[in-house]
């Protein structure tokens, strides 16, 4: 590793955090004052503009004929958002969950996960199907922004008095305005040092296209997610902190995918090990948000540690695969056996005791 690359990574780690500072910033204070709750902000604003990053690697890989690098992108940064940042976030402090997320947004992020694979399954996802997903995009989008205003005056009211903030000068939008697209600019510029520094030392390991796009480029344009969420957290705007992951996911898959497919001659290829493997593996993380946010709306720091636990697991199976390490055997066998069946277990305890005692509180 060079001393630029190095260089790269501490510059674009130092732009990631004060860019997310300003973001979640400026976002909170401006969603106060034009009467649209943290959480559909969270969902919109903050999460499409820390989710920009993908957009741009997708777009120039996929055009570059590098499907795999485009795909793992998108996929391995999902993975790595519910079980890496939210695990993160959720062991710094329990992260509250709005129960419009576990009626809506988590549920849509399933079914269009699901979407991709069935789209998958010939081996592209064709410029008809990329327009679908970019259509659903906007459809999502308007529902959220005119079901928000709807409720403008109640949560104005909720969250002046939360957060000790009142707004209405032009001043004040502006500077919220102002943070918001400094903080994202750092986040794009800040990511994509990191990206360039990550990708060189990548290749000089000599793995595949696809575990680079669903490790280190996954990471890398998932770090503005990283710091955001964190920061939100320790702020303690935490609707910011969950719906920027679940926003950030569903953007993912109905912007960067659909976009990339729209445009792209011919659409994205997508390779059998993906169909396989990965894309399932996103769709089961999405499916395993669906219990742990429903139990006691609470992602409680024991649930943030396991899925902090299995994005280590999912990483070390990529390594042994890429390299077909000894191990891999043994390792696969513990998860299929024992791991992943205990916790399923366990999550269909929690959700049959939470089940029980909401149908003896309302008795």
């Amino acid at each position: 590793m060079t001393f630029l690359t190095l260089l790269l990574f501490i510059g674009g780690l130092a732009l990631l955090i004060i860019g997310a500072e300003a973001l979640v910033k400026g976002a909170s204070r401006l969603a106060i004052s034009i009467g649209i709750s943290p959480l559909v902000v969270g969902l919109t604003v903050v999460a499409f503009g820390t989710s920009s990053p993908e957009l741009a690697v997708s777009m120039k890989s996929s055009f570059a004929g590098q499907p795999d690098i485009a795909l793992g992108n998108v996929v391995g940064s999902n993975i790595f958002n519910v079980l890496f940042i939210l695990g993160l976030a959720a062991m710094i402090a329990p992260l509250v969950v709005a129960q419009q997320l576990v009626k809506l947004d988590v549920p849509i992020m399933i079914a269009v996960s699901f979407l991709v694979f069935i789209f998958g399954m010939n081996g592209a996802i064709s410029n008809i199907e990329g327009g679908i997903l970019f259509l659903l995009l906007i459809g999502y989008t308007t529902f959220l922004i005119v079901q928000s205003r709807k409720e403008s005056k109640a949560i104005e009211e909720e969250y002046s008095k939360e957060f000790s903030y009142k707004n209405g000068s032009r001043k004040s939008y502006l500077i919220n305005t102002v943070l918001i697209v400094a903080g994202l600019a750092m986040l794009i510029f800040g990511s994509n040092f990191m990206l360039d520094a990550s990708v060189q030392i990548a290749k000089s390991l000599g793995v595949s296209q696809l575990v680079i796009g669903l490790t280190i480029v996954s990471v890398g344009t998932s770090l503005p997610e990283v710091f955001t969420s964190v920061i939100a957290t320790l702020r303690g705007e935490r609707d910011i902190a969950v719906g920027n992951i679940v926003g950030s996911n569903i953007f993912n898959i109905l912007s960067i995918l659909g976009l990339t497919s729209l445009v792209s001659p011919g659409g994205i290829k997508i390779s059998q090990a993906a169909i396989n493997f990965d894309i399932p593996v996103m769709i089961a993380v999405a499916i395993a948000s669906l219990p742990i946010f429903f139990t006691g709306n609470l992602i409680s720091r024991w649930e943030g540690a396991l899925f902090f636990f299995y994005y280590t697991v999912y990483t070390a199976y990529l390594f042994f695969a890429s390299t077909q390490h000894e191990l891999l055997p043994f390792f696969s066998d513990a998860m299929l056996l024992f791991v992943i069946p205990l916790t399923v277990i366990t999550l269909l305890v929690i959700v049959y005791r939470t089940i029980r005692k909401n149908s003896i509180e309302h008795k």
